[in-house]
């Protein structure tokens, strides 16, 4: 079970679609929402739950994911501090469409749908964000289907780091993920098993392009060339 804390509209200042409210108007917020500590491992919310509230992440990581009938688990996202996550049930009234679970100790003020609804009508500048918010996540998934449908398992392994390295930052050509991913989390967001991602990491490492670095760091070596290969399968090279 999650543990109940202290209300804090400072917490609420890292949320990014609140950003700019007085403080007046994020102390009324922290006071509606209940605040709870997660910690690691932790369901936070469970796909087809009818609950409707809205979480805003004040501390810590979370994933977004769910599991096919089978058993595979398929992730869509890793969200961290300042983002919002719960609003589709919020604003559509439907069922969970997904589980999410705390990566690590999360901190989460959780607020009524009804509240969150009178937030954004009385703050139009909020709802326009979570508008362009709602067609960023339209956007992603529409790619995603491009990919899942369009690339090979390799194809999809290769978009899946070069994501990440372009996350991490790319310095001269190279870029440092820290920590390295697991293997059975990128398969999860690649939709294929922890085997198939270890053979094309081997792979990888052996063409100079990825290497392990220290403290359970992984290094692309030739951000570049990661780029290349993904960018010629894409244009159906």
């Amino acid at each position: 079970m999650p543990r109940a804390a202290q209300p804090s509209s400072l917490g609420l200042r890292r949320i990014e679609l609140i950003d700019g409210l007085s403080p007046e108007r994020l102390d009324a917020l922290a006071r509606q929402c209940a605040w709870r500590n997660y910690e690691a491992g932790q369901r936070i919310i469970s796909r087809n739950a009818v609950e409707r509230d809205v979480y805003f992440l004040v501390s810590g990581q979370v994933r977004i994911t769910t599991y096919s009938e089978s058993g595979r688990q398929v992730t869509f996202r890793d969200m961290s501090a300042g983002e919002v996550f719960g609003e589709m049930a919020g604003l559509d009234e439907m069922p969970r469409s997904a589980d999410v679970i705390a990566l690590d100790a999360v901190l989460i003020a959780c607020m009524p749908a009804a509240a969150f609804h009178h937030l954004l009508n009385d703050e139009p500048q909020l709802a326009t964000r979570m508008l362009r918010r709602l067609a960023s996540m339209v956007r992603k998934l529409t790619q995603r289907v491009i990919d899942l449908s369009t690339l090979g398992v390799q194809n999809r392994i290769h978009a899946e780091l070069l994501r990440l390295a372009r996350e991490a930052g790319i310095d001269d050509n190279k870029a440092r993920i820290d920590p390295a991913p697991k293997h059975a989390d990128i398969a999860s967001q690649v939709s294929t098993n922890r085997e198939q991602v270890t053979r094309e990491l081997s792979a990888l490492a052996k063409a100079g392009i990825v290497a392990k670095g220290n403290a359970g760091v992984l290094v692309v070596r030739d951000v570049r060339q990661l780029e290349k290969m993904v960018k010629e399968v894409g244009h159906g090279a």
